[in-house]
């Protein structure tokens, strides 16, 4: 049954309050054991912090932030937060103590609340460059200057089934017009902004985002990707507002024993995350010839029918159900083997890494959308798909193409601008009201939405050609050996490339290869590894038009991550971090670009 529509979040949280659900949240304590967390439960840890902050003072329209990675405190604080009124700003716990400082100052937090000592000492050590007054901390112990989360929520499971009428009433004063979170953008092109989106943008959105998903109380997803960003905490009320169980994992270490601990049915991850296990199940395959070629034959009859995988259905082929039990079965396994929705989004899947996993039985399907329209603007579903697209938008999105074909789409999910940024505003709205994606797109005869790059980030060769970096980083991505690629050349002759590798499989051909003992800038150097990933490029180039096609590349040591700064929380590349980082290599690759024939 389709639950009613949502006006704001709050409602969700009544909803999830009156669901009476034994289970509605896992997690793990620190022997690693799952433990429930139920509908009363949240209800009862919600009321007693909320009343928390309202003896603080905190009233309608207080920015509050939340540093935490995902656990069940992380939930509980943002309905508390809501359901005052107040203004939830989740910041990534990976930041720095000034940069957290510089986000927390522009918001005028007076409340933070942390996950670990850490976190805390991070945030302490700043406290005088923002207009802090209170510091919650989720973990035991209680350093001076910040209040114990056990402390705050002492007792309130006492409360059992009560709900008090009073509290209720000023979750439902709450209006779709409020402002209910302040999400700063990860920052890859500039400084971050404060995107505001109200209780009405996010309950729009919540309310057809899932449309023919069918999801339901019997359903679980496994809560990894950072809440900070909006698609992990729109999953989360999805899930909160279907009745489905909500499963905290706080350390992506342990992704791959959660999922085989709690197998979940819903699977949503970005695309490095589908690259990763796509990489894994290759590399693993690798070490004996017999199982490259089960594998190798598998994808082969996979591939016959990817089309029906694709669209939900299971072939009905001998030879793909062979394939099935013997292949694709140990490849749903990775996943725990009960999943029966996956989808990817926060970066392009990559229509390669699609066609990978439909020939091996898993349907992947991919959404679009920006922290500044909610997320979701368009959604493959199991009802209306096409593989290479991001899906139809939603019937309350309006989309249309700007000369340049860029992306503008306007409706009740798009965001109200950015917090202190009036030029911001006025570049990224035009006069219409459209709001300017910097997404290049199509939108092919049967109204399906495709998205070819970010704008900011085509490259424009000197000889006039446009390319666009993402579709080629994929294809090469699409080697088990490739970890993270950009493509370089704005402005020059010819297109070139940086390569991270995948050190695990690198190291791994390396040892059989006798390389065992170099270092990894001494590996990266050696004339056969170049040469092997020279194999790699020339497989990827193999389709590309001339002038899209990479004409030199450089291997770098560096494993890039969120945490050494290449990568942002949604694994999207940081592009000026990068061509800053390695500006000597880059010149190098062009050294000669004044001789060299023109491409």
């Amino acid at each position: 049954m389709t639950p009613a529509p949502l006006s704001t979040i709050n409602d969700l949280f009544l909803r999830v309050a009156a669901a009476r659900n034994p289970r509605a949240i896992l997690w793990q304590d620190e022997f690693n054991n799952w433990q429930p967390l139920s509908s009363d439960q949240i209800y009862s840890r919600v009321h007693q912090l909320a009343e928390t902050f309202l003896g603080w003072g905190a009233k309608k329209g207080d920015r509050i932030a939340l540093i935490s990675e995902n656990r069940w405190e992380w939930v509980v604080t943002d309905f508390a937060i809501l359901c005052i009124g107040a203004v939830n700003v989740p910041v990534y716990p990976t930041l720095t103590g000034d940069q957290i400082a510089v986000l927390l100052a522009d918001a005028g937090c007076r409340i933070a609340i942390v996950s670990t000592r850490q976190q805390f000492d991070k945030l302490n050590a700043v406290r005088s460059h923002t207009q802090l007054e209170h510091i919650l901390m989720m973990d035991p112990g209680q350093p001076d200057g910040a209040i114990a989360f056990s402390k705050a929520l002492a007792g309130a499971d006492d409360a059992g089934t009560y709900r008090d009428p009073v509290f209720d009433a000023l979750i439902q004063s709450v209006q779709p017009s409020d402002l209910a979170t302040l999400i700063y953008t990860s920052g890859t092109t500039g400084e971050p902004k404060g995107v505001m989106l109200t209780h009405g943008n996010i309950a729009s959105n919540q309310n057809l985002a899932v449309n023919g998903y069918a999801f339901n109380e019997t359903d679980a997803c496994i809560s990894f990707l950072p809440l900070s960003h909006i698609t992990a905490r729109a999953l989360d009320y999805v899930m909160y507002g279907h009745g489905a169980q909500v499963i905290y994992c706080s350390n992506f270490e342990r992704l791959p024993q959660a999922m085989k601990e709690v197998r979940p049915t819903v699977f949503v991850g970005v695309p490095r995350v589908y690259e990763k296990i796509r990489q894994a199940v290759e590399q693993k395959s690798s070490v004996s010839p017999i199982k490259k070629r089960m594998l190798a034959w598998a994808l082969r009859t996979g591939s016959h029918h990817s089309d029906t995988v694709y669209r939900g259905r299971q072939p009905s082929s001998v030879a793909w159900k062979l394939a099935n039990k013997l292949i694709y079965a140990k490849v749903r396994e990775a996943f725990g083997g009960r999943v029966r929705v996956w989808v990817s989004g926060g970066a392009p899947l990559g229509i390669d890494t699609a066609k990978w996993f439909a020939s091996a039985g898993i349907a992947v399907w991919e959404g679009y959308g920006l922290t500044e329209t909610s997320p979701v603007i368009a959604l493959n579903n199991p009802v209306v798909q096409r593989m290479g697209a991001v899906g139809k938008p939603l019937p309350n999105i309006e989309l249309k193409l700007a000369d340049d074909g860029e992306l503008l789409v306007r409706g009740p999910s798009i965001f109200s601008g950015y917090w202190n940024k009036p030029s911001a505003n006025a570049e990224c709205f035009d006069s219409g009201g459209w709001f300017r994606t910097g997404d290049i797109a199509h939108i092919d005869g049967d109204g399906f939405l495709f998205i070819t790059d970010r704008k900011k980030e085509l490259l424009k060769t000197s000889g006039g050609k446009l390319v666009a970096p993402q579709p080629i980083e994929n294809k090469v991505k699409n080697s088990v050996l490739a970890g993270q690629v950009a493509l370089v050349g704005d402005r020059h002759k010819f297109i070139c490339a940086l390569i991270s590798p995948n050190f695990s499989a690198l190291e791994s051909w390396a040892k059989h290869a006798g390389l065992e003992a170099l270092d990894r800038k001494a590996l990266v150097a050696d004339s056969r590894v170049v040469a092997l990933y020279a194999e790699v490029v020339r497989e990827a180039n193999s389709g590309l038009a001339n002038f899209e096609t990479i004409k030199r590349f450089r291997l770098v040591a560096d494993e890039w991550s969120q945490d050494s700064g290449e990568l942002t929380p949604s694994m999207k590349l940081k592009r000026r971090v990068i061509n800053e980082k390695y500006a000597a290599e880059i010149a190098e690759l062009y050294a000669d670009e004044a001789t060299a024939r023109a491409e």
